[in-house]
């Protein structure tokens, strides 16, 4: 074993397999249960190495957000085609973003619920990756929107709400798909998909819901 630990490899790499070790260690374990020692134990090797290498707990930690983070948008992007119709674009998007956590569920886990609930900086890590996939699906909706409306110049804030919404529900049912067994990826994304498509199909024709003018009382109110 001792061989095993002290065999040279470049930095890159043994940098890379401290971070699998730990993506692992505190996706299972949490932030807080997590040490160093079951860390270095774990990526085989010694805990001065861990700290020679990654400094603290804390940038340790950081890193993993920052790789598992990077490692989700890159997924997300290389899976959507943008020659493909929008409805098919945001299908793929979602299979991607399905695919990748359900095959990562510890670096999900990491984002998802470690990095949200240890403090600020960890936070803003993850909701920069957040701001980024918002960006990415705000785009992919808006073309489409310009192309259905026949409107170019429409602005995109007019369906941000949109993709914010779409994002959040995804990491929700990635958290749920991932807990509940049996659950695929691409049965987590067709769930979706037929979710949020019956809203945007209607807005990509022109036919979006609209609330009742104040003052109307509702079929509910109106019956008692």
């Amino acid at each position: 074993m001792g061989a095993v630990k002290n065999k040279r490899m470049p930095r890159a790499v043994r940098e890379q397999q401290m971070l699998d070790a730990a993506v692992r260690t505190f996706g299972q374990r949490g932030y807080r249960a997590a040490s160093m020692d079951e860390i270095a134990e774990l990526a085989g090797v010694s805990k001065p190495l861990v700290y020679l290498y990654l400094n603290s707990k804390e940038d340790l930690f950081t890193a993993c957000i920052r790789r598992e983070a990077e490692a989700l948008t890159a997924a997300v992007r290389s899976g959507v085609r943008t020659e493909l119709p929008a409805d098919r674009q945001l299908w793929e998007g979602l299979r991607a973003f399905f695919t990748h956590t359900a095959e990562h569920p510890d670096g999900w886990s990491v984002l998802h619920l470690q990095a949200r609930t240890h403090g600020e900086p960890f936070a803003a890590e993850v909701f920069a990756m957040r701001e980024e996939l918002v960006r990415f699906v705000t785009q992919l909706i808006v073309v489409a929107a310009r192309e259905a409306h026949r409107d170019p110049s429409l602005p995109a804030r007019e369906v941000a709400g949109l993709a914010e919404a779409l994002v959040g529900a995804a990491e929700s049912m990635a958290a749920w798909a991932n807990a509940t067994p049996g659950v695929s990826a691409r049965q987590a994304a067709a769930t979706l998909m037929n979710f949020a498509w019956a809203g945007l199909g209607t807005l990509m024709q022109g036919r979006p819901w609209t609330p009742p003018a104040a003052g109307v009382p509702s079929r509910a109110a109106a019956e008692v």
